[in-house]
């Protein structure tokens, strides 16, 4: 009978030895709320660049109203780059959404990885978390570097990277 104790305590501690940690789960929960999101984002983007594109002088009229809260003004980017930055959209919205998807894809996979404690999961989410930065320098120019918006989502990306960083001990395969 004690002998079947021990055994059953050394199958409890194998449990817990491979239960996710908490910290790493909730990260990759939020990776993957995140990506299911942007995945449906980045199609909406794809769908209304055309609308965008032809509607982009009554939106540059409304950013310079008084009637625009200046929190809202300090988000967008600069009304005279915002047409160079909807015009390029709007030129390679088919690399912007294949690419998006894209890095969107390796950081679902990436994040599913990690659930597995996979030491690759880790890469490919940092690829795909860069990849839009890169893609949107590549194809809207630095007219994306303007606006807070930008910044926040550089400032979040930077965030989780480090997060997972901090996580990296957990990944054992």
């Amino acid at each position: 009978m004690e002998n079947f104790n021990n055994n059953d305590t050394l199958a409890n501690l194998n449990i817990e030895d491979n239960k996710l940690p908490q910290g790493l789960n909730i990260l990759t929960i939020l990776s993957i709320i995140s990506s299911s999101i942007t995945i449906l984002s980045t199609f909406w983007t794809f769908v209304k660049a055309k609308d965008s594109y032809l509607t982009k002088d009554k939106t540059i009229e409304k950013m310079n109203s008084a009637e625009m809260p200046g929190f809202i003004k300090s988000i967008m980017p600069d009304t005279t780059h915002f047409d160079q930055m909807i015009t390029k959209s709007y030129e390679n919205r088919i690399p912007l959404l294949i690419l998006g998807l894209t890095a969107t894809v390796l950081c679902l996979v990436g994040a599913l990885q990690m659930r597995k404690r996979k030491k690759q999961g880790y890469l490919l989410y940092v690829i795909g978390s860069l990849l839009p930065f890169l893609t949107s320098l590549l194809f809207i120019g630095t007219f994306a570097l303007n606006g807070g918006g930008f910044w926040f989502g550089v400032g979040l990306t930077a965030l989780f990277i480090a997060l997972y960083s901090m996580q990296k001990k957990h990944l054992v395969h």
